[in-house]
């Protein structure tokens, strides 16, 4: 009998091979929103805020508070190794081929010579890491978009990267390698990992739930103009500084 992870990696195949003679997906306009289920959307998104303000936030800021940087940022480079593979599998169904070996590269130098990944010398020498998803594969091979989604604990996605995010998880190279007792592991370093990204962006989050008018449609909009520009699409939203002003506080599981 085939297994659920083996039957989602072949669903997502036959998807990709179904959608093999289109091109890159159409991105709609940054200012173009679908989002039919608005109603359920804010209701999750109203979830969201009370968890982050009960459970999230306060254990993120124990988290940076307790523990120094230095370590934080050992644990995010190793939680960012762990990534690299289902980065280098992305790669390859979208036919990146420079970038799939610059993603080998990388995650062959900080496993080694960063010391399984506590390190990250690649970038040192000049190997950044090409970030990629599941949800980009299918945009590459012509899925639309489709509507907005707000995730309970995940934040805000689409139809086509909520889809992504399923896949990803499934497919993880390295949870298929490493031995089901110890994938806590892997868990326990990935959430540390977001709750170090959740502190270093809490006056940001903590300015986006608490001082905007409506915390949902603002967290949409940038979700959407950002995801879009890294697609490939217009500009992302910036602020007067310059700088991207979007910052998901929820899971990234990517």
């Amino acid at each position: 009998m085939i297994s659920h992870k083996r039957a989602v990696a072949m669903l997502a195949l036959m998807g990709l091979m179904a959608l093999g003679a289109c091109g890159p997906a159409t991105l709609p306009q940054g200012d173009r929103i679908a989002d039919r289920d608005e109603a359920q959307n804010r209701a999750v998104h109203r979830f969201n805020v009370a968890l982050d303000r009960a459970v999230v936030g306060p254990t993120a800021r124990g988290y940076g508070n307790v523990v120094p940087e230095p370590i934080r940022d050992g644990v995010g480079n190793f939680a960012a190794n762990l990534s690299q593979p289902s980065h280098i599998l992305n790669n390859l169904l979208q036919v990146r081929i420079g970038q799939a070996s610059q993603n080998l590269v990388r995650f062959m130098v900080n496993s080694t010579i960063g010391i399984g990944g506590l390190f990250d010398p690649a970038t040192a020498i000049g190997v950044p890491a090409a970030q990629t998803d599941f949800g980009e594969t299918l945009h590459i091979w012509g899925a639309p978009e489709g509507d907005f989604v707000m995730l309970p604990g995940f934040g805000p996605s689409t139809t086509r990267d909520t889809i992504g995010l399923i896949v990803d998880m499934a497919t993880n190279p390295v949870r298929q390698v490493v031995p089901a007792d110890d994938r806590y592991y892997v868990t326990g370093v990935q959430l540390l990992d977001l709750l170090g990204d959740r502190y270093e962006v809490d006056d940001l989050v903590d300015g986006l739930f608490n001082e905007s008018a409506d915390s949902y449609a603002q967290l949409r909009s940038l979700y959407l103009q950002n995801r879009r520009f890294a697609l490939g699409g217009s500009a992302p939203a910036l602020d007067a500084g310059g700088d991207d002003i979007y910052a998901d506080p929820y899971i990234d599981p990517y």
